[in-house]
């Protein structure tokens, strides 16, 4: 049986219908870790640092270079991508490539510049 008809002709949903979406949403403890990994994307030089990424991997003084920034400041901004398993590295000698971790942040980055340049 479903709930009673709003004023404005608006219907809630059913009794069955909320039951189901109340099962689908995830957990509130996956909704605190997925707000969690999107704030490590709210920085503008991480953004920049994994769009970089997206195209070549790169070791931490080209990554400065290209950020104008330190290479200090650039491996700060890297663990904290690493610490979200954004982004790998591989060693070779002393010097550290970083590349993107896997296809999703490839995919995530993407498909947020296209959300905005959409706009």
């Amino acid at each position: 049986m479903g709930l009673p008809e709003q004023e404005n002709g608006f219907h809630f949903l059913s009794e069955k219908e909320a039951a189901h979406l109340k099962s689908q949403l995830p957990q509130t403890k996956e909704v605190a870790v997925l707000a969690e990994f999107f704030k490590v994307f709210s920085d503008l030089t991480r953004m920049k640092i994994l769009c970089l990424l997206a195209q070549k991997e790169l070791c931490v003084g080209d990554i400065a270079l290209f950020m104008e920034s330190t290479p200090s400041a650039v491996s700060h901004q890297l663990k904290t991508l690493r610490t979200a398993r954004l982004v790998e590295y591989r060693r070779v000698g002393k010097t550290l490539f970083y590349s993107l971790a896997d296809e999703h942040v490839q995919d995530i980055t993407e498909k947020g510049l296209e959300h905005i340049r959409e706009l």
